[in-house]
């Protein structure tokens, strides 16, 4: 526990928590090794011999790399500090990535050249390029970092956590309702209200029990819930085999063909890695455990560029949710449990057996458990005059959230905003382009916004002013409020950057100072 006077001589590789952890984090992976699958069997169409012979086998040891790193980080950190508590960086696929991958780039050159595998190569040349923005920007991170107000970086991570991590699996618990709700109430008593289940169970394994029961009892007796069935059952045994990722050089250099189309978006999705890792060792540092944003970024960039010479066109990335996992218990070794049982379920192809037999809804509660702690922790570890400030943070990924289920809806329509009509759209109170401008790059405008806020809060107008200058340039070339890198993308919205740092550089030269002994300003 932290705070012992005597130092332990060997830091724990496992403690009772590490199976909370386990179970929690593992069935998070579970699920988005689930949805890459099906993005990739369902949207893709790639054949099944490239998803289970070489993308899965070549993601699973990624991970495995990523995770078991990240526990010898956290077993270093235990011993240097003489703590037993410190816990593991989460990480894995980047969720965010994952559709921007698929959905950017892969589709449309698959479509285009009416081959999947040209799509894969264009995928693998993607992560190629991001690796080494992750590995360069490591270097420059720490730098961003201590500028940065923690409300600025925790606000923006919450934002991300309360929209496209927390709201899209309250969504599908309430569509079902009988095991989602139920779930959830199986986790919230456990690691809020502190309920210790029979013989010390893990509240995550309970849930995932309590869902795979209801759903099986209700198939049995002809009431199809939860996603599962024994058709479901017998065509994913088919998927079962051993495979082992080999070298896919060949297809990484082949994707080059697309570089013009790739680095539109591998330039700010490397930058937006480089803020969301940033984000999320902040956030673990606001937790206990103090990692070297460097090597969490270069480690980043390191196993995203293994993996994908050998064949994964997913980038890995530090993970939202470190608080949660600690909170549960989790320390050392679940991270590296983690990754042993990836390995098991890429390299023996049972991904999609284990989709067929668990109901996806039983895992959704977990997400949402690990949104509501980060949007917590972003009020809870700043100072309380900063609040506004997160609360601002958190506008663009709303917007983001917003513009992306118009986007979809309209889509299953067959149509478009264009096409229906900004003007009709606003009339029925939709403001379609105010959605579009102010959540395109919502990572890097909700930690700029939110920066000009704390700065403001303490009247230190001048590095406020930095701030909005830096918005002023990122948005003229696109890195925000954009939708793709260029010149004068929107002009109009840098320019109104411009000015407002104009207006805050002006509050500063009138000797406009911070209090002397503000305490806001000190924490």
């Amino acid at each position: 526990m932290s705070g012992t006077t005597t130092a332990p001589r060997v830091a724990p590789l496992w403690t009772p928590g590490d199976w909370n952890a386990l179970f929690g984090f593992g069935t998070n992976i579970l699920v988005n090794l689930l949805t890459l699958t099906a993005l990739l069997r369902f949207v893709l169409k790639m054949p099944d011999d490239i998803v289970f012979g070489r993308i899965l086998p070549a993601a699973g040891l990624m991970m495995f790399l990523s995770t078991a790193y990240y526990a010898w980080l956290a077993y270093r950190l235990a011993k240097k500090e003489g703590r037993s508590d410190v816990c593991a960086l989460p990480s894995g696929i980047s969720v965010p990535h994952m559709f921007v991958v698929v959905l950017v780039i892969m589709l449309p050159i698959a479509q285009r050249t009416g081959d999947p595998i040209k799509g894969w190569e264009a995928g693998l040349t993607w992560v190629f390029v991001q690796s080494f923005i992750l590995m360069i920007g490591g270097f420059v991170a720490p730098y961003i970092r201590k500028i940065t107000p923690r409300a600025a970086l925790l606000g923006t991570l919450a934002g991300v956590s309360i929209t496209f991590i927390s709201m899209r699996p309250a969504l599908e618990m309430f569509m079902q309702p009988a095991i989602g709700v139920l779930c959830l109430g199986i986790i919230m008593v456990a690691w809020f209200g502190g309920v210790r289940y029979w013989r010390g169970l893990p509240a995550g394994l309970i849930a995932i029990a309590a869902g795979f029961v209801i759903a099986w009892v209700l198939q049995i007796v002809g009431i199809p819930y939860g996603g599962v069935g024994f058709t479901q059952l017998g065509n994913a045994l088919s998927s079962i085999g051993f495979s082992i990722p080999i070298p896919a050089i060949d297809h990484v250099f082949g994707g080059f063909e697309y570089i013009g189309i790739i680095l539109v978006t591998a330039i700010p999705f490397g930058i937006y890695d480089l803020v969301e890792a940033m984000d999320n060792v902040e956030s673990a540092e606001a937790a206990g455990d103090h990692f070297p944003t460097t090597q969490v970024l270069t480690a980043d960039g390191v196993v995203s560029l293994i993996g994908c010479l050998m064949g994964n066109p997913f980038i890995n990335a530090v993970y939202i949710g470190h608080p949660g996992w600690k909170a549960m218990g989790g320390r050392i070794g679940y991270s590296f449990a983690t990754g042993l049982a990836v390995l098991a379920l890429t390299w023996l192809g049972i991904a999609g057996l284990l989709l067929a037999l668990i109901p996806v809804v039983a895992i959704a509660p977990i997400l949402l458990y690990i949104g509501m702690l980060i949007g917590a922790q972003a009020f809870q570890e700043v100072p309380k005059a900063h609040a506004p400030a997160v609360v601002l943070s958190l506008i663009p990924h709303l917007a983001a959230w917003a513009k992306t289920l118009i986007d979809g809806a309209l889509g299953a329509a067959g149509t478009n905003a264009a096409a229906v009509g900004f003007d009709k759209l606003g009339n029925m109170g939709v403001l379609y382009p105010g959605l579009e401008v102010l959540g395109e790059g919502a990572i890097l405008s909700g930690l700029i916004l939110a920066a000009i806020g704390v700065f403001v809060i303490e009247r230190q107008f001048l590095k406020a002013a930095a701030f909005a200058g830096a918005a002023a340039v990122l948005t003229f070339f696109g890195f925000m409020h954009g939708p793709a890198v260029g010149f004068a993308v929107t002009p109009v919205v840098a320019l109104a950057y411009a000015m407002l740092a104009g207006l805050l550089y002006a509050c500063a030269r009138q000797g406009v100072a911070a209090p002397a002994m503000q305490p806001a300003a000190a924490e």
